[in-house]
C-alpha cells in the first residue's frame, strides 16, 4: 500500500511540475536575446506587457512586442493580437531569420499558445 501511495505522490508531483500554466518556469527575455543560438527552435514560456502592435490586414500579418522588465522581443501570434498594455503569458518557439557569428537577425517568438489566468 505504501508503494502505491508513494508512486501516486510521485506521479502527482511530476504532473504538477510539468504543468505549463503554473506561475513559474518563465524564461527571461534577457536570456533569449543574450544567447539566441542556444534558444533557437526551443519551446519557452514568457510573461510580460504588450508594448506595441503591428497589423497588416492585406498580408494577414500581425505581431506584437512583449516586455518582461528584462528586455523586449517580437512575438508572432498564433491567434488574436492582445491589447496594448495587456499582461500576457505565452508559450512559443524561439526563431531567427539567421544567426551569424552568434548574433541573431530577426529574433522572434512564434506563439504556440496563450496561457490562462491573466
Amino acid at each position: 500500500m505504501k508503494k502505491f501511495l508513494g508512486l501516486g505522490l510521485f506521479l502527482w508531483l511530476a504532473a504538477l511540475v510539468g504543468c505549463a500554466s503554473l506561475p513559474f518556469g518563465y524564461t527571461q527575455i534577457r536570456e533569449i536575446t543574450a544567447a539566441p543560438a542556444s534558444f533557437e527552435g526551443k519551446e519557452i514560456k514568457i510573461r510580460g506587457k504588450v508594448k506595441s502592435l503591428t497589423k497588416i490586414p492585406l498580408l494577414e500579418l500581425s505581431m506584437f512586442t512583449i516586455d518582461d522588465g528584462t528586455g523586449e522581443i517580437l512575438v508572432i501570434p498564433a491567434g488574436t493580437v492582445p491589447a496594448e498594455q495587456e499582461v500576457v503569458t505565452i508559450s512559443g518557439r524561439v526563431e531567427s531569420l539567421a544567426i551569424i557569428g552568434g548574433r541573431s537577425i530577426g529574433l522572434h517568438i512564434k506563439e504556440t499558445g496563450r496561457l490562462p489566468g491573466q
